[in-house]
């Protein structure tokens, strides 16, 4: 799989601009594929098989977007002034590289030079190498993503840029090419503007109408120095959720999902969030509702340049999303 998660996550795509990687996920996706399409905000559903035997309609979403920056101001000396798209901390923003979608480069870098706290978005800039505001190559409006390459550590852990969500994006096409049979009528949904508030999961699931609906996504870690109280290891296997700040997961589907894993003998982690949310957080309330969970792929460093996973919980999540979408789906 590392091709192909190199591949995702070294194109750009930030919320609202995901024209392509959808191309590149919808290229992966078609040999496999019942039927393809997009929607009017540009979410990629991917439909297989069809209901029999009592199997469900499910939906399986995972974002296509990543989280940027946006230019807000030029000053004379072209020094670029931006905000945020995304959950974006200052703290990971000083001395990182970024590209504009145009394929402009530049550094950020900070006013406060000696600060002994980290400052707020204001008293940040990128410089692009220029020396005055005609020769800037970019305009207020234009989005950067962060530029930081694939990196396999040789170990079994990959770091990149986006992989938030594109580790996800990779799982569920996977997935997709294992599942020869099912009994469900299964929607892949590879969704935009997740980062900005779950808005085309939302719609999304709006014109699904799922009958269970499971999103794929990244959640932290409590294995590393100053963790807070959370159980998740990298390396530990994929987690099935219980909570976070968007949503309770189903019991049912909880319980449906734990066994599903132990009768598999897939390794699984229970995941308790005191904060973020996923696309279940939108799709557990559309129209009716629909019972909902979630595969989280343990992640060091989220919302960062760098993040990092373990190819093994990878491979993990996608047995494990084969094992749960090719019976009838039944939680509870």
């Amino acid at each position: 799989m590392k091709e192909l998660i190199k591949k995702l996550v070294e194109t750009d795509g930030p919320s609202g601009y995901e024209d392509r990687i959808r191309e590149l996920i919808t290229k992966e996706c078609e040999p496999y594929a019942d039927e393809i399409r997009s929607d009017a905000l540009g979410n990629l559903i991917v439909r297989k098989g069809s209901k029999k035997n009592n199997g469900k309609r499910v939906m399986i979403a995972g974002h296509m977007d990543e989280i940027g920056v946006i230019v807000t101001k030029i000053d004379e000396k072209g020094f670029i002034r931006f905000t945020r798209i995304g959950g974006v901390r200052t703290l990971t923003c000083i001395g990182g590289r970024v590209r504009f979608l145009n394929g402009v480069e530049g550094v950020i870098y900070t006013e406060d030079r000696l600060a002994k706290e980290f400052p707020e978005f204001d008293k940040l800039y990128i410089d692009v190498g220029v020396d005055k505001i005609e020769d800037c190559p970019v305009k207020v409006g234009d989005i950067a993503v962060f530029n930081r390459p694939f990196t396999d550590l040789g170990n079994g852990r990959l770091i990149s840029k986006a992989l938030d969500d594109r580790i996800a994006c990779a799982v569920m096409i996977e997935a997709l090419k294992k599942i020869k049979q099912t009994d469900n009528e299964l929607y892949f949904v590879f969704t935009v503007m997740e980062e900005i508030g779950l808005v085309g999961a939302g719609t999304s699931a709006f014109g699904v109408e799922p009958e269970v609906a499971l999103a794929v996504d990244v959640c932290g870690v409590g294995d590393v120095p100053g963790s807070g109280p959370m159980n998740v290891k990298l390396g530990k296997g994929p987690t099935v959720k219980v909570k976070d700040e968007s949503v309770i997961a189903h019991p049912k589907v909880v319980k449906w999902m734990a066994q599903t894993a132990e009768e598999n003998n897939l390794p699984y982690q229970l995941e308790v969030m005191s904060g973020g949310g996923t696309d279940a957080g939108a799709m557990y309330k559309s129209r009716t509702g629909a019972p909902t969970g979630c595969v989280s792929i343990p992640t060091r460093y989220v919302h960062s340049p760098s993040e990092m996973v373990d190819i093994h919980d990878v491979e993990n999540a996608v047995k494990f999303l084969v094992a749960l979408l090719t019976p009838p789906v039944k939680p509870g």
